[in-house]
């Protein structure tokens, strides 16, 4: 596994924590549902159901991949086998980056733009700096756009075990992880 997708995981396990309790627990993703989810306004109830969705699938992946002993509780050196294994978490991956990207497209346009895709990046917990760098990585159009299907990729291409010098590495402060 390479070290930039280490610091990938720890950045988003440390979000995915919305209680900040040191552990993932279904009460996390359903936070982070709300927050993301009231971050897309201009989407409709569809698009913020998908999200919704996704997050619940998103735990219950975890939960049935990783919770052995029942607990409700996922620990990041759990979250870490889970997450950089894509045979176990691909599928899942999948539909939150669509249910995501989705959301920043309520028009179904194809495009996301930059106040859509900030903000629900900031809902989700990355730093402003961090997330233009990662929008200018993806190549915006002179509008200041990107692709719905550049953002799934990127989103999927994030946990990749063997990926490096990707836009999604924007993210991480690697002097802070």
């Amino acid at each position: 596994m390479r070290i930039e997708a280490t610091h990938r995981v720890q950045l988003v396990f440390s979000l995915l924590d919305a209680d900040g309790n040191g552990v993932l627990e279904a009460r996390d993703f359903d936070l982070m549902a709300g927050r993301v989810v009231a971050a897309a306004p201009d989407s409709d109830e569809a698009a913020h159901g998908a999200m919704r969705n996704a997050f619940l699938r998103y735990w219950t992946t975890l939960a049935a991949e990783l919770d052995a002993d029942g607990d409700g509780r996922i620990t990041f050196e759990e979250y870490t086998a889970c997450v950089l294994s894509p045979e176990r978490f691909d599928a899942t991956v999948d539909a939150f980056a669509r249910a995501l990207a989705a959301l920043g497209d309520p028009a179904g346009e194809g495009q996301v733009a930059r106040p859509a895709f900030v903000a629900l990046m900031t809902a989700i917990g990355f730093g402003r700096a961090n997330i233009d760098a990662l929008f200018d990585a993806f190549g915006p159009t002179p509008e200041d756009r990107i692709a719905v299907a550049t953002w799934v990729e990127g989103i999927k291409d994030y946990y990749a075990p063997d990926k490096a010098g990707i836009p999604g590495d924007h993210l991480v402060d690697t002097a802070a992880v």
